[in-house]
């Protein structure tokens, strides 16, 4: 792919990572210049993690959709998707948001992953609570939230994580702008696993999503990205939308005109695909 790796500075202020074809790497935040939601009722499902629901009008049986931000492995703040989790309320899915654990905490693959599979675990017991049955239930991650919710999907058994809420296997997965080959980009990456791929190539592998894709094959997978995205190359969900459709999994790809990496989690860019979807799977 000819990516050369390098730290730039974003606008926001923050160090992130770009990935650009033939030039510099990639940055993965969700919530770059988000502010912060006041929607949705806030409950932690871990010490210090949030989850922000936004319940539908929908009561008895319900499409759940757990949805996780990016932040280059560094942060993990889901304020901005908070538009794109209020038009899918309005659609009838029982939405959520939340927090996992980054790099600014001081935690190495696996722990963000474990959070992702904790917060679909609460989200679960929450609406069950709220007298709906989860039918199906969907991951949603957007840029390094993709590629963790990737695993947190496809590799559910791999991980043992300590909830407080009993584990649910979730049914479908949705990536947006997914960086899922990490293999690709080992100086960014590194920041997750903590090693080289060199000194612990078989941790790699186990994070590397292209690497489980025949994993699950009954999973269905819903791929959006940006053909204006000058951090994440199209290539990253091309390339791995092949992967899944070798491993028998049923792969949508939907490539929005003009959405950047930061645009395509907006409701207007994404909302009605991710809706339509949805109801499809029924």
């Amino acid at each position: 792919m000819g990516v050369l790796l390098g730290l730039l500075v974003g606008c926001s202020g923050e160090s992130e990572p770009r990935l650009a074809p033939a030039s510099t790497a990639a940055a993965h935040a969700s919530t770059a210049a988000a502010p912060a939601s006041t929607t949705g009722t806030v409950s932690e499902y871990l010490p210090g993690l949030e989850a922000r629901f936004y319940p539908s009008s929908e009561t008895g049986r319900a499409a759940l959709l757990v949805m996780v931000p990016g932040g280059g492995w560094q942060t993990a703040d889901p304020a901005g998707l908070d538009g794109l989790a209020r038009e899918l309320a309005d659609s009838g899915i029982f939405t959520a948001t939340v927090e996992v654990r980054a790099g600014e905490d001081e935690v190495l693959y696996p722990v963000p992953v474990e959070d992702v599979l904790c917060a679909v675990a609460f989200v679960v017991t929450t609406a069950r609570s709220e007298d709906i049955e989860p039918g199906p239930l969907i991951v949603l991650g957007h840029s390094t939230g993709a590629h963790l919710a990737a695993l947190a999907v496809l590799a559910t058994s791999d991980y043992s994580p300590a909830c407080a809420d009993p584990l649910v296997v979730p049914d479908a997965f949705i990536g947006m702008a997914g960086t899922f080959d990490v293999g690709i980009v080992p100086g960014i990456a590194r920041r997750l696993f903590g090693v080289s791929p060199e000194a612990d190539p078989a941790l790699w592998e186990s994070g590397n999503p292209v690497l489980r894709a025949g994993l699950r094959p009954e999973v269905p997978v819903l791929l959006i990205h940006g053909d204006a995205d000058d951090l994440v190359p199209v290539s990253f969900t091309t390339e791995f939308a092949a992967a899944l459709e070798r491993g028998g999994h049923v792969v949508t790809v939907e490539i929005v005109t003009g959405a950047d990496h930061h645009e395509i989690y907006s409701a207007g860019a994404s909302g009605a695909l991710i809706a339509d979807w949805t109801e499809e799977l029924g």
